[in-house]
């Protein structure tokens, strides 16, 4: 079976998210993988990797505000906080989704929907360095 792994960092400015779908392509197309499957994982636990409408910017914006609503930035409410107001809300928003995706591949492409893209979702409001690996089998 041939495995191709390739592992990429990524900066962040704030909380949202930045789509990687074009990035995980060429890694795609240069494993030389006809048929199969990709896998990404992201090694934190506070971001997130998403499926999500890539076409109208707004989408990602409401799910920022949805989740805002629901997990709100409390620093009170939480023992775990050393990082900030932020700091257990991130855990929390990690949790509920999720910090890997498996996507088919088929004549070396994604096989994704009209409208999905695949982004890394930042939970934290400070910069950070986001480590992925991707596995392509």
């Amino acid at each position: 079976m041939n495995v191709y792994r390739e592992s990429i960092t990524l900066k962040t400015q704030t909380r949202g998210t930045i789509e990687i779908t074009e990035q995980i392509q060429q890694m795609v197309y240069c494993a030389n993988i006809k048929t199969g499957l990709c896998h990404i994982f992201l090694a934190h636990t506070s971001a997130s990797l998403i499926l999500c409408e890539n076409a109208d910017p707004s989408v990602r914006q409401d799910l920022e505000a949805f989740v805002s609503q629901w997990i709100k930035d409390d620093a009170a409410l939480f023992l775990h906080n050393e990082e900030g107001d932020d700091d257990m809300p991130a855990h929390l928003r990690t949790i509920f989704t999720q910090n890997s995706l498996t996507i088919p591949i088929e004549e070396n492409k994604l096989i994704l929907g009209t409208w999905q893209g695949i982004y890394l979702w930042e939970h934290r409001k400070q910069p950070q360095q986001r480590n992925l690996t991707i596995t392509i089998f």
